[in-house]
């Protein structure tokens, strides 16, 4: 194998790392926001919400070398798709840290509420999200679209458990302002779990153009 692409295999696999260590370090975020979230727990929203400069130190960390790597080795083809789809995957990976963060202010502010059932919802949707966010991780890293578009059709669970709550929300009709508020705020709430969802399925769309050079919408 020539040294140059030996060096390029040797720096792409230091990216590939540290994809993994992000990737784990936003789905252990939020994890930790949808237990706050569940139990009220105000110390550990903290803990999340300092936590997101460390994500996006991780991503520009991880930008800076992918811009090394193509300014040094000129890659074309499928190197080129995979560095390209890198750099998205970093962005969708930092939208969801912010969700994670909007989940764990969110505990704060509903940390007396009595909406027992939406909050069930809210933490059904996170966890699918969960898995989710690790499966698709893992079929990038793995190369595997297969697995990319079987992750990306449980986003149509986050959106039918969406659905469920804003309907759920407004069931009874608020007869004040502040229940008018509460409500409000969970179907933002929920809202942003939708969109995590819309993320990762974004990713799994980039793992199916990195290996197989399409662009293919999944759960359109």
């Amino acid at each position: 194998m020539p040294v140059s692409r030996l060096h390029f295999e040797e720096e792409l696999n230091r990216i590939h790392h540290d994809v993994l260590v992000m990737g784990t370090r936003v789905r252990e975020d939020l994890e930790k926001a949808v237990t706050a979230l569940r139990e009220r727990d105000e110390t550990l929203a903290q803990a999340v919400k300092a936590d997101d400069p460390v994500i996006n130190a991780m991503q520009t960390k991880i930008e800076d070398q992918v811009a090394i790597l193509i300014a040094t080795h000129q890659p074309v083809a499928r190197d080129l798709r995979e560095l390209v789809a890198t750099i998205k995957l970093l962005d969708h990976l930092e939208r969801i840290g912010d969700y994670s963060v909007h989940l764990a202010k969110a505990a704060i502010k509903f940390k007396d509420s009595k909406r027992i059932r939406q909050f069930e919802i809210l933490g059904k949707m996170a966890d699918i999200g969960c898995i989710m966010l690790s499966d698709v991780v893992v079929a990038f890293l793995n190369y595997d679209p297969e697995a990319a578009r079987t992750c990306a059709l449980r986003d149509t669970e986050i959106d039918a458990l969406h659905k469920e709550l804003v309907k759920g929300a407004f069931g009874n009709t608020p007869r004040t302002e502040e229940e008018f508020t509460e409500i409000t705020r969970l179907i933002r709430v929920s809202a942003f779990l939708e969109r995590l969802g819309d993320h990762v399925t974004n990713i799994c769309e980039l793992v199916v153009y990195m290996v197989e050079g399409l662009h293919e919408e999944l759960n359109a």
